[in-house]
């Protein structure tokens, strides 16, 4: 039986990537020997990485003004590590607060300076995008903080708010190469690899090379960003098979469209699943229409005894990591770019079998 993964992350990754790597385990190339033994101070291994970031720069378009970096300790590491490397002249930032994880990344930034909070949709559970003017960002600041797309309650931001020049910093871990975006209007994006990239373990970040370089000398080594822009991401051993897994999804988007034709499929699943769910006497999606995920689709049938059941028969027939996140409960469905159109006409067809026989 084929088994579609719907889980916010890690998530599945495309076939056709696995079925490569699966070629290469044991011998890669003519090296005689797997990546996972493969010293990173190798020309093989440094051949790796930097296509790896060559062909992230050409599906992002970034520009040379800006730094690559192939980091660890996931999104979570980078709450601490922005603000110690950014929040150096004001000692103050924004942050606008749509959900779990920018709440955590707040709760760090005020271990190190003040935060602002000018918006949040946290009083009606998280399931809008608060509207953004220029006014709310008046005050000095060194940036402000957003979170692209939130995983648990399924919103994303569907424009770039205007910040009166301050640097926009984004939490991108689950919407990254889905749609096209400019790189050029933000500071830093960071994302952790296990959604739409490759597997656990890696963590990319896309700085504007302007704001590398201003930390405290008390910072510690590894979490000043210059270490590691100054040592092309291999100050210390980089977690080398997962960057190696990625520059295969990088090879692969390009091989497929880019993120032109994968912003296409995503909106085409996306409509699919949206349009069911807008018609079903059942089911509900939980987000206000115009703040939609492409992402991450919650859902709920009112009734948790009915979610129960529901996620049950998915996992019979196929259909697994559906259960929404333990914060909100109900369904989840995550359609990163690796799940197929299949995948998500499968799901709907089950819904509208239970639907019928509930």
């Amino acid at each position: 039986m084929k088994i579609y993964n719907f889980s916010a992350g890690p998530a599945c990754l495309p076939e056709a990537v696995l079925k490569k790597a699966q070629k290469e385990l044991v011998n890669y190339g003519d090296s005689g020997m797997s990546v996972m033994e493969m010293s990173h101070r190798s020309a093989d291994y440094e051949d790796i990485q930097n296509r790896a970031e060559k062909n992230l720069r050409t599906l992002l378009d970034i520009p040379d003004d800006y730094y690559v970096l192939f980091l660890q300790g996931g999104a979570s590491m980078q709450f601490s590590m922005v603000p110690m490397n950014l929040m150096t002249t004001y000692k103050r930032a924004y942050y606008v607060n749509t959900g779990m994880w920018s709440k955590k990344a707040i709760a760090q930034v005020k271990k190190i300076g003040e935060v602002v909070v000018p918006a949040s949709s946290e009083d009606k559970t998280f399931s809008y995008i608060p509207e953004l003017k220029p006014e709310m960002f008046a005050e000095a600041a060194d940036y402000v903080h957003i979170t692209s797309n939130n995983t648990i309650y399924g919103t994303r931001y569907t424009k770039v708010p205007e910040t009166n020049g301050l640097p926009i910093v984004t939490d991108m871990s689950s919407c990254i190469l889905s749609e096209v975006i400019d790189v050029r209007k933000y500071g830093v994006i960071y994302a952790g690899a296990q959604k739409n990239i490759g597997p656990a373990g890696v963590t990319v970040v896309i700085i504007r090379k302007d704001l590398v370089g201003k930390a405290p000398e008390n910072i510690p080594t590894m979490l000043d960003y210059k270490t590691h822009a100054d040592n092309g991401s291999m100050y210390n051993t980089p977690p080398t098979y997962g960057i190696y897994i990625a520059g295969l999804v990088f090879e692969h988007l390009l091989a497929n469209g880019g993120v032109p034709a994968m912003q296409k499929i995503n909106e085409k699943k996306a409509a699919m699943l949206y349009d069911y769910l807008d018609s079903s006497s059942l089911f509900k999606g939980t987000v206000e229409k115009k703040d939609r995920s492409l992402m991450n689709i919650p859902f709920v049938t009112g009734n948790e005894e009915l979610d129960k059941k529901f996620i049950a028969k998915c996992k019979a027939e196929g259909i697994v990591n559906v259960k929404g996140h333990r914060s909100v409960g109900g369904m989840r469905a995550s359609i990163y770019n690796a799940m197929p159109i299949e995948g998500v006409e499968k799901l709907i067809s089950l819904m509208k079998d239970f639907e019928k026989n509930a």
